[in-house]
């Protein structure tokens, strides 16, 4: 399992049958991207349905 496979970010496509990441990115974001020079994706969300809920409360 990937750090992807828990972000709120990757979705999957009906259409394509396969998962991606929902985030646009400029073009320097995506060359850094795809050198991979980032060693934390900066735009990772963990997918937490409860968290709404325990902001409520």
């Amino acid at each position: 399992m990937t750090k992807c496979d828990t972000c709120a970010n990757y979705i999957y496509d009906d259409e394509y049958g396969e998962y991606f990441c929902d985030i646009n990115l400029d073009e320097d974001e995506m060359v850094r991207f795809l050198k991979s020079e980032t060693k934390n994706c900066p735009y990772y969300n963990p997918f937490d349905e409860y968290k709404i809920v325990r902001k409520q409360n």
